[in-house]
């Protein structure tokens, strides 16, 4: 240990003991020299303690058990230097959690006895004197331990068989039923007042409706006489005013009729003298050049006549060299077509069978074109088959190859006329250039052949 000045702040106190001291010196809140080895220095604390006193199910003077909870705040007393002695010889070195436990067990034994000492209703009611007595006597027994009694408050009072309940209801219907009594009264003192002062307003609205009648009326009969003579008055003055007003109209119109003299005999002279300018601007305007106009039109019409006569003889003769050249057209064109239609039927004549074939050779083309048009149409063809024939394209051109086949049989039955025979009879090689028909026959020779397609139907 060191030596020197020991000091400590004012919510503590140092405790000095040793040599060159009897008793211990007590610092409250202040400093001391303390000699090593041969003086020991201590501190205790001087700080406001807290306590909360539970006295649960305390039975009363009357047999009542109730629980009461107390708030008390104790410290250690450093001014008195008797109670601070006491103080160190009983707690020096002890923790404060311990001194507050000893306070707490005395304040609370005081307290159970203090509540065994009075009723249920001296408690509740007189808190101050319950806490008052617990104060003293909690006091007397704490300051032999150096400790003061700062404050001391009831918190709290429970109790679990509901009597103060009981007491409370009593008092709360006590309340509640001279609380409705003077509700009532007052009730009935304000409509009686309210009734009275509802007699006195209608009183005094009757006697100022009869009063307000009373002007009323004068004011009315007033006014009528006012009215009969202001109506009088203002009948007079509007008499006069359209007498007077009449008057200045007839004066008026006079006047209006004699500017209407004037200015019609101003427009009869304006008229004249606009007849005579008008004539002279109809003569130099109109009649001189309507005389011209007639003389050009007679030479114009007299031109056109003479123009339309030449028209219409030149058209005659136009007409007629036109039907002489288009009689000779038609004539040499019905020779022609005579001389061919004669060539034809010769040539018909002489290769009937031939011809039919080489047509027939012609149009096959266009035959199996027809027959395959639905087919190139459709979007998706679906071909079964049992596996023992053709199938896909081969299938389908045999198919248009049939129909093909069918076509002389059809032939024989429409005209008669077997091609197949023909041309086992007359095998020939068709060559169409042109638009004409050369065909070759089995000799080697070559021979012209009717063009099939102008050829007389059969």
């Amino acid at each position: 240990m060191v030596w020197g000045f020991v000091t400590c702040g004012p919510n503590e106190a140092l405790v000095v003991s040793g040599c060159c001291y009897s008793k211990p010196l007590l610092v409250p809140g202040g400093r001391a020299f303390v000699w090593p080895a041969i003086q020991a220095v201590q501190r205790i604390s001087l700080n406001t303690m807290t306590l909360q006193v539970e006295s649960p199910t305390v039975y009363t003077c009357q047999g009542v058990p109730i629980s009461v909870t107390g708030i008390a705040q104790v410290k250690i007393q450093g001014q008195n230097e008797e109670m601070l002695l006491a103080a160190c010889e009983q707690f020096l070195g002890k923790p404060e959690t311990e001194i507050q436990q000893i306070a707490l067990v005395t304040l609370e034994g005081h307290q159970r006895a203090i509540m065994g000492s009075m009723t249920v209703e001296e408690i509740y009611k007189d808190r101050k004197k319950f806490s008052k007595q617990v104060f003293e006597v909690a006091s007397s027994d704490l300051v032999n331990m150096g400790i003061t009694v700062v404050s001391y408050t009831l918190k709290d009072i429970r109790d679990e068989e509901g009597y103060l309940k009981s007491l409370g209801m009593a008092r709360t219907a006590e309340v509640k039923r001279d609380a409705r009594i003077g509700e009532a009264e007052a009730r009935k003192d304000a409509q009686i007042k309210e009734a009275i002062a509802e007699e006195e307003r209608m009183a005094s609205r009757f006697l100022n409706d009869t009063d307000i009648a009373k002007a009323q009326r004068d004011f009315e009969l007033k006014k009528a006489a006012y009215d009969v003579e202001v109506q009088t008055k203002k009948a007079e003055a509007e008499l006069a005013y359209e007498l007077q007003a009449a008057k200045t109209k007839q004066r008026i119109k006079e006047e209006q009729m004699q500017i209407k003299v004037v200015e019609r005999t101003q427009e009869i002279a304006v008229q004249e003298q606009e007849m005579l300018r008008r004539e002279r601007e109809l003569e130099a305007t109109i009649r001189r050049p309507a005389e011209a106009e007639k003389y050009r039109l007679e030479k114009i019409a007299e031109a056109n006549r003479n123009r339309v006569i030449l028209e219409a003889e030149a058209e005659a003769e136009s007409l007629r060299v036109r039907g002489e050249a288009e009689a000779f057209a038609i004539e040499a064109k019905a020779k022609a077509e005579a001389e061919q239609m004669a060539k034809k039927a010769d040539a018909w004549k002489e290769y009937k069978e031939a011809a039919m074939v080489d047509m027939l050779l012609d149009t096959l083309p266009k035959i199996a074109a027809e027959v395959a048009a639905p087919l190139s149409q459709a979007k998706k063809v679906t071909m079964v088959s049992t596996g023992n024939g053709q199938i896909g394209a081969s299938k389908l051109t045999g198919e248009v190859l049939d129909i093909v086949a069918r076509v002389p049989e059809v032939v024989k039955q429409l005209t008669g006329v077997d091609i197949v025979k023909s041309m086992e009879r007359n095998p020939v090689s068709t060559m169409v250039s042109g638009g004409s028909t050369t065909s070759i026959s089995s000799s080697g020779g070559q021979r012209p052949s009717p063009n099939p397609r102008s050829a007389p139907t059969r």
